[in-house]
């Protein structure tokens, strides 16, 4: 039940009740599900201000856990970059001069029921707002269990029936590799981004019932090397194999469990378990003038800014593949000179549009000349992401073809450990 108290906040500074409270109150920490850690997620990263709230009555804490501020629901606080390195700049929504306080600012709602609000979003926990190199930075603290339900919803999301075992194997794969980065990223101050550039997590609005089922059927089990949470990296559509991190990744060490795996069943053209992918099989086409325009805005960005002037493409070509036929080097020639592309720059030089990446590295390139000019270069190619890992497309075909999720995971993790942490 809200505690009533009045209208906006009652705010620690200039409020005589208010500061009473706060010289001698100080937080209850978080309380986790049982036995299950805590992530930290970055929702705002280095940005010039963040906004937080909360669906309910909540407190805004001091490092020492002294209560700034109880704030009624829905109220927001704009947050900004203090006057110094270690400092915060908090601006109330009905006083128009800010207060500088030390970094970090705890946002906590009253009741675990309720939700911290980051920018818009909604989520389950506790915000945290840093001084990030320039800006702010705002975290969410939240359960384990909690993030991997929201990030399976869109990760994988699959809801029918048939492919349950899919969804379970998912849960798995994206538990562990929350694990595997916890405490690897101190010096931002989070464990994960909160975009693809980790697991995409838009918070407690993307949940789905059958999603938060399956969390619950595995919760606690991870995967294990020597002991340890993998590396549990996964991707949409493999096209007809995964591929090993090695080959995929810069400057990535060889994991034993990311290796290239076949997704093959039978001797038919479609018969591969991630057939079902809508980019199972695809093709991207460029006229001379829209490539020119394209590799004008990511050649540079790729290679350097030597082929920031490189005139006219005249050719581009594969220079070299991995074993499973994915591009490693692209080469583009122009009239000013030939630029190799590595193949983790790949899918960002070759996008089909200025705002669209190319769905995989596994393609062949047919180009086509008129009178000594390139005017037309094709994409035919499969699957979609990187190619490491499980293929989620993949694990759908196995699930619907009989298979368990341990033996889903035991197919793209090979050699790793199912194993219960809690």
């Amino acid at each position: 039940m809200k505690r009533a108290l009045g209208r906006g906040l009652r705010w620690a500074f200039g409020v005589a009740g208010a500061l009473l409270v706060a010289s001698c109150a100080r937080h209850v920490p978080l309380a986790p599900l049982q036995g299950v850690p805590v992530v930290r997620v970055g929702i705002v990263v280095d940005q010039p201000a963040g906004e937080v709230s909360a669906t309910g009555q909540y407190r805004v804490l001091a490092p020492d856990g002294e209560i700034l501020a109880v704030v009624d629901a829905g109220v927001s606080w704009r947050v900004e970059p203090g006057g110094a390195p270690d400092r915060l700049s908090l601006i109330r929504p009905d006083r128009p001069q800010p207060v500088d306080v030390a970094q970090p600012v705890i946002v906590r709602p009253d009741r675990p029921e309720d939700l911290v609000v980051i920018g818009g979003r909604r989520f389950r926990g506790e915000a945290t707002v840093l001084r990030g190199s320039s800006g702010v930075t705002v975290v969410n603290r939240v359960p384990l269990e909690w993030y991997v339900q929201a990030v399976v919803a869109v990760e994988l999301g699959m809801r029918a029936p048939e492919v349950r075992e899919a969804v379970l194997a998912q849960t798995v794969a994206s538990r562990t590799y929350a694990l595997h980065y916890r405490g690897r990223r101190e010096a931002l101050g989070f464990d994960l981004f909160a975009t693809v550039a980790d697991q995409v997590y838009p918070g407690a609005d993307s949940e789905k019932p059958e999603v938060n089922a399956a969390t619950r059927a595995t919760a606690g089990q991870i995967l294990t090397w020597n002991g340890q949470p993998i590396e549990a990296v996964f991707h949409s559509a493999c096209g007809w194999s995964t591929e090993a991190s090695d080959q995929v990744f810069r400057n990535g060490p060889k994991m034993p469990y990311l290796r290239a795996v076949s997704d093959r069943f039978g001797p038919g053209k479609r018969d591969y378990y991630c057939s079902g992918s809508p980019n199972f099989r695809w093709a991207e086409q460029w006229d001379g003038a829209l490539l020119n325009a394209v590799l004008a805005q990511t050649l540079p960005a790729a290679v350097g800014s030597a082929a920031a002037n490189f005139g006219r493409v005249t050719d581009v070509r594969v220079a070299a593949t991995t074993p499973t036929g994915r591009v490693k080097e692209l080469v583009v020639a122009t009239t000013n000179g030939e630029f190799t592309v590595p193949s983790y720059r790949v899918r960002d030089v070759l996008r089909p549009a200025p705002d669209r990446q190319l769905l995989s590295t596994l393609f062949q390139l047919y180009v086509q000349r008129q009178g000594g000019e390139l005017v037309k270069v094709t994409a035919a190619g499969a699957g979609a992401g990187h190619g490491v890992g499980m293929c989620q497309w993949g694990a759908v075909g196995r699930a619907k073809a009989g298979q368990r999720y341990p033996q889903i995971l035991a197919a793209y993790y090979p050699g790793t450990r199912l194993e219960n942490l809690y």
